[in-house]
């Protein structure tokens, strides 16, 4: 059975998208991250054009963050001030990002830089996550136990002018590298059409020093809002939000992530990260793979600007 794409203007079979979704949203659930780092990559395997996988990628996130924000807030484990301050460093790298974006597609390197992107981003992001549970494993296997620093331990970074008081989070922090994380995450969104969490958790937890209780839930705050305003400049500027794609992706990602909760509240933690880190490997040697090796077709013909 196949559907149309508007935007995408190709038809595709609904049971592979569905399927699609439902695997990265299984993925989410079962890892605790966003999914547009995957979700966009399996897109563009499946030749959607990249135009449209990261606007419509990005559009997915907004979906699977919404809820879980909700939840962190009526838990208490959202620092509302601090997302402020991480949204409003968003919201400057999106924009950036947006243009970014557009000129890249005005110069027909769109496809190429995107690809390359994801290569080093999964790559190095994938290398370091699996060599962190693999030593997490070992330690557990020989029963060590981890001495680690407590949440505010001061740093060079904390020690940057333009200080803020953070009281949900019980911290004391610059606001510059706050709003310049914000802003790196925005750009990310905007370009590669990732929420950013898998970068922007381990940032926060590690180099900020912010209580890993309300991490996530921050996180998510501000993802909500930066993916939100970045599909809507997209299909503003560059129409490339396919809201059928869009549509399908979101219902089966949302069935999916239920059954992926409960497969990975079965595992542990090291495990869990050992298997994502093998799977961002995986989909950054598969397009590592396809930048080198020599196309199907190697001449295409497009209408030009003039």
């Amino acid at each position: 059975m196949t559907v149309y794409l508007p935007i995408a203007e190709l038809s595709v079979n609904i049971f592979i998208i569905l399927g699609m979704g439902a695997a990265v949203g299984f993925l989410s659930g079962m890892f605790g991250v966003g999914g547009g780092f995957l979700i966009t990559p399996l897109l563009i395997f499946y030749n959607i054009p990249p135009v449209v996988a990261v606007a419509t990628g990005a559009n997915q996130v907004v979906a699977s963050s919404v809820s879980g924000a909700i939840t962190h807030f009526r838990r208490g484990t959202l620092d509302i001030k601090l997302g402020t301050v991480l949204l409003v460093g968003g919201l400057l790298g999106a924009t950036a990002g947006i243009w970014v974006f557009s000129w890249l597609r005005s110069i027909g390197q769109l496809d190429l830089i995107i690809a390359i992107l994801y290569v080093l981003l999964l790559g190095t992001v994938g290398t370091l996550m699996l060599n962190e549970s693999v030593r997490a494993l070992r330690r557990a296997a020989r029963q060590e136990q981890v001495t680690l620093k407590r949440p505010g331990h001061h740093s060079w970074v904390h020690r940057l002018p333009f200080k803020m008081r953070f009281k949900k989070s019980k911290i004391y922090l610059s606001a510059i590298p706050v709003v310049a994380l914000g802003f790196a995450i925005g750009v990310l969104t905007s370009v590669m059409g990732v929420g950013g969490g898998f970068i922007m958790v381990p940032a926060m937890i590690y180099l900020l020093r912010i209580p890993t209780n309300v991490v996530v839930g921050t996180s998510l705050f501000q993802i909500i809002f930066v993916t939100a305003y970045t599909t809507m400049v997209q299909a503003a500027t560059n129409y490339s939000v396919d809201i059928v794609l869009a549509t399908i992706l979101m219902v089966a990602g949302v069935i999916g992530a239920q059954y992926g909760v409960r497969v990975g509240q079965k595992l542990r933690g090291e495990q869990l990260r050992a298997l994502l880190a093998l799977l961002v490997l995986a989909v950054a040697l598969r397009l590592a793979v396809t930048l080198v090796v020599t196309p199907a077709d190697l001449y295409s013909v497009s209408i030009g600007a003039f």
